[in-house]
């Protein structure tokens, strides 16, 4: 009885030369422990790959039937990985190459034991939120798509402002002229939400963020609901010219006046694995450079209260 094959998708950020030479390396790897590694074709030309690789054409066929798909990258490679994966649940595992890697699990320097951790299959998968997003003209749903991050509904064009009525739980709650509004999930606190003011919320929290953009209003602060709320923002009939809905920075639609844009808890999480559980702070820390320079912490306290 022959034991079934293990196969690895990977995801390379193919215009870095430091990530196509470290996916060369996990291939290789992986090739030597009897694993086999897909990619997808548009990666297959930049890289070095073991005979037995497979590649394959369509995006929704990338990860059917892999255990795993390795990212080398940052984030926005992450991201692409993440559509690759969604429909299959296929856990990712990020190797960072890129500046904060915030979905990333390992980084360049740590490939040899990342490599080792796969092989044996040392790591663990948490699930992560995602958002479900459709777009209305009138009745009838336009577009559908989903985001690991966030939705946000932008203006188009740089000098007009975005007319916009937000509502939560089919309850409107106030109009803007704004440059935009955010909607993210809790992974997506440190990404655009991060930048646009927003709270960072720990990827354990259950939620979702709405966060506007440079609002002309006197109530216009971000907010945190429950994960069941369904949050929705009219583009207003009388808005000039056209916005345009992004989603995870990667795929985006139209939104002419009288759009409607509706956000709500996703039917389908984000599997990320994880080779060790490092608390969140740690990571804040690490990623963000921030100086803790000066802390004793609780294990200090406890020695100098014995000691007195």
């Amino acid at each position: 009885m022959t034991s079934k094959v293990r196969r690895i998708l990977l995801v390379a950020h193919t215009q870095r030369e430091e990530a196509v030479a470290a996916a060369n390396t996990v291939a290789a790897a992986l090739s030597q422990h009897a694993i086999v590694v897909r990619v997808p074709e548009e990666d297959a030309g930049y890289l070095e790959l073991p005979p037995d690789t497979e590649t394959v054409g369509r995006a929704e066929d990338a990860a059917q039937g892999c255990e795993l798909a390795v990212v080398i990258g940052g984030d926005g490679t992450i991201l692409r990985a993440a559509e690759l994966t969604h429909e299959h649940n296929t856990p990712i595992l990020g190797v960072n190459l890129g500046h904060v890697g915030f979905l990333a699990e390992a980084e360049s320097e740590d490939l040899d034991t990342t490599i080792e951790a796969i092989v044996r299959r040392g790591y663990s998968v948490e699930e992560r939120l995602t958002i479900d997003v459709s777009v209305y003209r009138g009745k009838q749903v336009v577009a559908t798509t989903w985001a690991l991050n966030e939705a946000s509904v932008e203006k188009a064009a740089r000098e007009r402002m975005l007319e916009v009525v937000v509502e939560i739980d089919g309850r409107p709650l106030s109009r803007w002229g704004c440059d935009g509004v955010v909607c993210a999930t809790p992974t997506g606190s440190t990404a655009y939400n991060f930048s646009a003011g927003g709270p960072v919320v720990w990827p354990g929290v259950e939620a979702l963020l709405l966060v506007p953009i440079s609002a002309h209003a006197l109530f216009a602060r971000p907010m945190v609901v429950s994960p069941t709320s369904v949050l929705a923002v009219e583009v207003l009939e009388r808005t000039e010219g056209f916005g345009v809905l992004w989603c995870d920075g990667r795929r985006t639609v139209d939104l002419p006046p009288g759009a409607r844009i509706e956000v709500r808890r996703g039917r389908r999480p984000v599997r990320l694995a994880r080779l060790h559980r490092a608390p969140f702070t740690d990571r804040l820390v690490a990623k963000f450079g921030l100086s803790v320079d000066g802390w004793r912490g609780a294990a200090e306290r406890r020695h100098r209260g014995s000691a007195s």
